[in-house]
């Protein structure tokens, strides 16, 4: 315990050096804006910013990339509470209640500084699970292998699905195995087969998930609006508040953040599973949980403030396989792997005793750039929220063009706009009809994973599917699997009684 607080020293020291907190402010706004851009995401953010690297050095470089990366989180959450537009995939969680709480319930104001708040508190308490626990979780990484990530992520699924409201319970069903075939469309990674691409070469890669999302919540939203652009059926909001919440806000608010937090960076210390996951995960969690689940889909403060927590407190988790084994727990932090490795330096346990003054420099510099993105965060939304006041003829065609370009920055062919104009429908047919989006789009996200690791555990156990129940990770998984599918019938059975 003693060393550790003197390494947090070493890399204290190192953080607040003048060119370094400029640095982290740097990385912080740049992370910001990145994550606000849709199609941009954190790991293109990243890339960027490889060619600076070699000018920055080491402790410069990473202290730059992890602000951009852990401020594309707060960023994110803002083009998805004021325009249903989500950043990157992390974000999606955030249209189901900070876009109705903007909207609907007229208070934007409230939804933004929640989403600071929680992203700031989230952030923090993850930074020091990060200090004290980071070689213990680890190796409880190591100890996932196929079996258990695909357990894990049939348990996101399953309960994603079992939650999707009173009498949508089926429908939610549907729509996840609806995701699920969108995530096939492509070339079979093992066979080499084409499967649902109809003969056209643009699909033979399969679709991004990211132009599903924008397709579904961007498009779906303009096209819902469209007959009432100019007819003024909408009322502007002209008047803005303080950029602050109620009492009772944070009432409702601080505990689905403290029950978020240790939810999210777990999942993000896991490599591969990411802050997407986490987000849908802890609100899922909440929405279990809460009192007011009628509320949910309707502007929910917790249902915004839970996946702002997760989110970047998985962007912090994520960092911790990296910086202590040397394996990318996500994207962006693949790049970042990439990045230590050209600076000259080996990630692993090495990092932490042959160079600690640049391991925990990071971690510390972690620690004032959360402090440093609150700052900027709140101010920032400030000016934000005034995209509320601009008329429906003039606010839709800017959402289109961030969204057809940001589906163009993904893969960089025109082909992808039939795509999104597709998928924008769907999301249409589905709120029209009933249909809950975040089972489907979580489908989407990890159903190629799913894939992959149902045929690598098989491969490992010599086609045995007990390796589904070979040890105690895999066995509670299921059992939580299976709970989830039974759940609604409890609360149907508990609601007739």
């Amino acid at each position: 315990m003693e060393s550790i607080f003197q390494n947090l020293g070493i890399g204290l020291a190192v953080a607040i050096q003048p060119i370094n907190l400029l640095w982290v402010t740097i990385g912080g706004i740049l992370g910001t804006i990145i994550g606000m851009l849709p199609g941009i995401g954190p790991a293109s953010g990243v890339a960027l910013l490889l060619p600076l690297t070699f000018k920055m050095g080491p402790v410069g470089a990473l202290i730059t990339m992890a602000g951009v990366y852990y401020g594309a989180m707060y960023g994110g959450s803002r083009a998805s509470i004021l325009i249903n537009t989500p950043g990157d995939g992390a974000a999606i969680a955030s249209c189901w209640d900070g876009y109705p709480l903007a909207t609907k319930k007229k208070r934007p104001e409230a939804a933004l500084a929640i989403s600071a708040i929680a992203s700031f508190i989230g952030g923090m308490i993850a930074t020091v699970f990060m200090i004290f626990l980071s070689a213990p979780l680890a190796k409880l990484a190591i100890k996932f292998g196929p079996a258990q990530y695909l357990m894990l992520y049939l348990f996101a699924l399953s309960a994603t699905a079992s939650m999707s409201g009173e009498g949508k319970v089926i429908k939610g069903f549907v729509a996840m195995f609806l995701g699920l075939m969108i995530s096939t469309i492509g070339i079979d990674s093992l066979s080499g087969v084409h499967r649902f691409t109809f003969g056209l070469m643009e699909l033979q890669g399969g679709i991004d998930f990211l132009i599903a999302i924008i397709g579904i919540y961007a498009l779906g939203e303009v096209f819902e609006s469209l007959k009432s652009i100019g007819k003024g059926k909408t009322k502007i909001q002209k008047k803005f508040g303080r950029i602050w919440i109620t009492k009772d806000d944070w009432k409702r608010s601080w505990p689905a953040i403290l029950r978020s937090t240790p939810l999210g960076f777990l999942v993000g210390v896991l490599p591969g599973t990411g802050a997407t996951m986490a987000s849908i995960m802890a609100y899922n969690q909440e929405k279990n949980l809460s009192k007011h689940k009628e509320e949910f889909g309707e502007g929910a403060v917790e249902g915004l403030a839970a996946p702002e927590a997760a989110n970047n407190a998985a962007s912090v988790g994520a960092l911790i396989p990296m910086m202590t084994l040397g394996v990318p727990g996500s994207g962006t932090t693949a790049i970042m792997l990439g990045a230590l490795m050209m600076l000259g330096l080996q990630p692993g346990p090495l990092l932490f005793s042959r160079t600690p003054e640049i391991a925990w420099g990071v971690i510390a510099s972690m620690l004032i750039g959360n402090i440093v993105l609150a700052i900027i965060n709140l101010p920032m939304a400030g000016m934000l929220v005034r995209i509320l006041s601009v008329p429906e003829r003039i606010l839709y065609p800017i959402i289109l063009g961030l969204a057809f370009l940001g589906t163009y920055s993904i893969s960089n062919t025109t082909f992808d706009f039939l795509i999104v104009i597709g998928f924008g429908l769907l999301g249409l047919f589905m709120k029209k009809s009933g249909f809950p989006t975040s089972p489907m789009v979580l489908g989407a996200i990890i159903g190629g994973a799913i894939e992959e690791k149902f045929r690598q555990a098989l491969t490992i156990s010599n086609g045995s599917y007990a390796v589904f129940v070979s040890d105690p990770i895999t066995i509670v998984l299921l059992v939580l699997t299976l709970g989830s599918f039974l759940l609604p019938l409890f609360k149907k059975k508990e609601k007739k009684a």
